[in-house]
């Protein structure tokens, strides 16, 4: 496996932080969204590798090496020696929003002989990500794995783009399927987080609109526990996730509040929400992150037969606020359980994807740190 990495600021051009001759590489291109749209982007990174097959994806924050960035591209080249790769991409608009049968769809497209797993990126605005991966796992009979994240727009909520061989848009989704039988790729997530006051029973929700609590408006009693900031809703909403238990000995899930509809008295959350599941706010601290990063480092390298090459890492825009200035040292505690050999790419995103450990079934997180780890 052959890498190499870039960063770019503004108007400067990349500049390459190493250099290696690649062949036809995966180019993974994750940046600020204002940077993204910009017209010239797509051409600007075709001409530093014609031959590529080029990923972009909009971050709440960009991850290179240890470094946490913000308002700039990173990017970062993979030539896999040993191993191939099949990237395929739709639209949301092109199945009315049933993200389930979007999944579906996408996941038909990679032939199932010698796949080892799908790493997808996603629009984040208005998916259902945990629709996307039912659909995805429908067809999915032969094990291969499955992770990734949902695209970010800083705390803004405003869009996300993605897009494969093209100038990054709205709605895309983007699955890369890996190829070989000397790949090993596993994965992890982990949260830090805590729960904290009364157990609530979801009493009206659709897919992943809440509506009732406790039959309630949800609005109306979750501003009641922001108090004051409530004025700041989406974004006040990523420090106090709810946790989402659905039957009495299921994992618990995380579920950030993308958007709220005031006419409506409901709230966006990035995944299912379903009635009967109890729910309750929860918090973390600086420390909790941290510890939480390390635990999914160590999950991700559990069994593992070889040191992983790779590291694509998705944590959650909410983790980023939380840690503020210290955002870095989650990735540190991740740098100090994989090694100082293995290249760190990735971004803070708006939900994440991941199977609990010992499982095998896929999961969207949210307020996690998610881990990918590959080698040759």
């Amino acid at each position: 496996m052959k890498i190499v990495q870039a960063i770019k600021k503004g108007d400067e051009p990349f500049v390459f932080q190493n250099s290696n001759q690649l062949k036809e590489p995966l180019v993974l291109v994750f940046g600020n969204r204002y940077m993204l749209e910009s017209e010239h982007i797509f051409n600007e990174v075709r001409a530093l590798f014609p031959e590529g097959h080029i990923v972009f994806g909009t971050t709440s924050g960009e991850i290179i090496d240890d470094k946490v960035l913000e308002g700039t591209v990173v990017l970062t080249a993979i030539e896999f020696e040993k191993s191939k790769i099949l990237v395929k991409r739709c639209n949301v608009k092109d199945y009315q929003h049933d993200d389930k049968k979007m999944g579906t769809k996408l996941a038909a497209q990679f032939p199932k002989e010698h796949l080892k797993h799908l790493f997808v990126i996603s629009e984040g605005s208005s998916v259902n990500g945990s629709a996307l991966i039912e659909g995805i796992e429908h067809l999915n009979n032969n094990g291969c794995g499955l992770s990734g994240g949902l695209c970010g727009d800083d705390d803004r909520f405003e869009k996300t783009l993605a897009s494969y061989n093209e100038s990054p848009k709205e709605g895309e989704i983007v699955a890369i399927g890996f190829y070989g039988d000397t790949l090993e790729i596993s994965s992890a997530n982990y949260g830090g987080w805590t729960t904290f006051g009364p157990e609530r029973i979801i009493t009206k929700s659709q897919g992943n609109i809440l509506y009732e609590l406790d039959g309630k408006p949800a609005l109306d009693l979750y501003k009641t526990y922001l108090g004051e900031k409530a004025k700041e809703l989406p974004k006040s909403a990523l420090l106090y996730p709810l946790s989402v238990k659905t039957t009495e000995n299921s994992e618990p899930l995380v579920r950030t509040i993308l958007n709220i509809d005031e006419v409506e008295n409901t709230m966006t959350l990035a995944g299912d929400i379903p009635e009967g599941a109890r729910v309750q706010l929860m918090m973390s601290s600086v420390d909790d992150i941290a510890n939480g990063a390390f635990h999914a480092a160590e999950l991700a390298m559990e069994n593992r037969k070889s040191s992983p090459e790779l590291a694509l890492l998705i944590s959650c825009i909410g983790r980023k606020l939380v840690m503020d200035q210290r955002t870095e040292e989650e990735i540190e505690e991740v740098k100090a359980v994989i090694g100082d050999n293995t290249v760190i790419s990735g971004f803070y995103s708006y939900g994440e994807m991941a199977p609990f450990s010992g499982q095998d079934s896929c999961k969207l997180h949210n307020q996690t740190m998610t881990l990918t780890l590959f080698s040759e």
